[in-house]
């Protein structure tokens, strides 16, 4: 069985949807009666055309040279950044209307893409800094790198809105072909902006509903929720099944598309093999806050003052050294729906009224609507009382984990939300949120509240961190460790099997 798995989440952050793309990719390489092979493309950029596999009339063959130059192009390609003068700005935008209506034609005379195809053997390091070196251990290395790799160049954006541009023109959405024909089955991480072969099987793996149900928390509103409906549209149409993370995911997607019932099913994340629990010394926590406070280059220089902007980068880190450093984790992008200021609110008051020396560390990055949330972290921050992390491994966030009081998990939606399953996995308690998902997933290995309520949210912390309910909390714990056991490989991997194998 050959299967094509798209591969450009992975080129995005630490967690989340790019986590679950490294780690199935990894997982579906280990089943010997699967061949895997990964579809690169960039999510907003024109990357160069790999090798072309099919000859076309008159078109001669590659040399050996040629096509590594073609390659070593493709690496660079991906890397390269736009020019920004006035003229290539506009020779870019006029380009890329001609290109969206040679596509729009090409779809309307039946005409599609081809894949191209990357050899990766001499490119090894491209393919592990650039889609896997974020999640995977460096065990892995061989096990994703000699994978065979195919192309598309026009990127993912780009074919959103061609099929979006289609529908203005035509009155319905509709997508370009992409030739597949050498696959069994495609998986796409999320509603794909194409077709497929007509022997290729097309898999959904459905993370969640929000762009289509909280459309109000998501970025870029429009384009976004217009993006996900109508490829998600196409993709029922054309009879796609769709690999849910979550039984909450299954029933959303069902509520909006009754008809897709029997061709869903629930097939949780696989959490990570990097989180189990170790024995590691307390003062590392130090170490890690220290080396990992927030460094990346994301702030909008309009968005903050210069002053607010030397906090956030020359973070106070000198109560550090006392004795008794307690924290509260949480491990979650900023954005409206992950829910930091309920969390912000309820840790104030336990710091006001019960413990002076709590600390609150972020794990993170910024994603987006985050200058109201940034903005009251500041001077806690600048007090070195709250911490903001960015590009934490794993081996660092399992530290961070394990010696927390409570994983906060307060969002107000998920799909799955690794973050809990990763502080059971490492010996953490977990406080959660009450919605569907968290219930499903941590079941009675976490303790909940309203997300609508700091009163609850409070109770339910206190009631893992108080002195007089260690009992009580390292039951939970417990808990945690068994619960957290559903979603590793070894549980997971046997289930996909059976689901591909079933589509044959």
């Amino acid at each position: 069985m050959k299967i094509l798995l798209e591969l450009r989440p992975a080129l995005d952050g630490f967690s989340g949807i790019p986590q679950e793309t490294r780690l199935l990719f990894r997982g579906l390489r280990l089943i010997d009666s699967i061949e895997v092979e990964g579809l690169i493309q960039h999510g907003g950029k024109i990357i160069t055309q790999g090798i072309s596999n099919k000859k076309g009339f008159l078109q001669k063959e590659l040399s050996h040279q040629d096509k590594i130059n073609r390659l070593s192009r493709l690496v660079i390609s991906f890397q390269e950044k736009s020019n920004t003068t006035p003229f290539d700005k506009i020779v870019k935008y006029i380009s890329k209307i001609i290109l969206i209506a040679r596509l729009i034609c090409m779809i309307h005379l039946g005409l599609g893409l081809r894949l191209g195809v990357f050899e990766s053997a001499l490119f090894k390091d491209f393919v592990w800094q650039s889609w896997f070196s974020k999640t995977l251990p460096v065990s892995d290395f061989d096990l994703v790198c000699k994978a065979n790799f195919r192309v598309i160049k026009t990127p993912t954006s780009l074919l959103h809105q061609v099929g979006l541009q289609y529908r203005s023109l035509l009155g319905h959405a509709k997508y370009i072909y992409i030739d597949t024909s050498a696959f069994d089955i495609m998986i796409s991480q999320t509603p794909f902006p194409g077709r497929v072969a007509k022997g290729t099987k097309l898999v959904i793996r459905y993370h969640d509903a929000i762009p289509i149900l909280m459309p109000h928390t998501i970025k870029d509103k429009s384009i976004h929720q217009a993006s996900h409906f109508y490829a998600l549209q196409s993709n029922v149409k054309d009879g796609a099944y769709f690999a849910c993370v979550s039984e909450a995911s299954r029933q959303d997607l069902i509520s909006i598309f009754p008809e897709v019932k029997e061709k869903t099913l629930v097939l949780h994340n696989i959490v990570s093999h990097h989180y189990f629990e170790e024995e590691s010394p307390r003062n590392r926590v130090r170490e890690i806050i220290r080396s990992r406070v927030y460094s990346g280059n994301e702030i909008d220089i309009k968005l903050f003052s210069s002053r607010q902007r030397e906090i956030l980068y020359r973070q106070n880190t000198v109560n550090l050294e006392l004795s008794d450093f307690r924290y509260l984790l949480i491990v979650s992008s900023i954005e409206p729906r992950k829910n930091h200021l309920r969390l912000l609110s309820a840790w104030e008051i336990l710091k006001a009224y019960v413990y002076p020396n709590l600390k609150l560390v972020i794990v993170g990055e910024l994603g987006w609507n985050y200058v109201q949330t940034l903005s009251t972290f500041l001077p806690w921050m600048e007090r070195g009382e709250l911490f903001f992390l960015n590009a934490v491994p794993a081996y660092d966030l399992r530290v961070l984990y394990k010696h927390a009081e409570a994983t906060v998990c307060p969002s107000l939606a998920e799909g799955f939300d690794f973050s809990g399953v990763e502080a059971m996995r490492s010996g953490g308690a977990v406080v959660a949120s009450d919605i569907t998902v968290h219930r499903e997933i941590y079941e009675n290995a976490s303790e909940y509240f309203n997300p609508y309520s700091t009163e609850e949210a409070v109770n339910a912390i206190r009631l893992v961190i108080e002195s007089g309910q260690e009992e009580y909390r390292q039951d939970l714990i417990r808990r945690g460790v068994e619960v957290s056991k559903r979603y590793m490989p070894d549980v997971i991997l046997p289930k996909w099997k059976t689901f591909l194998n079933s589509l044959e």
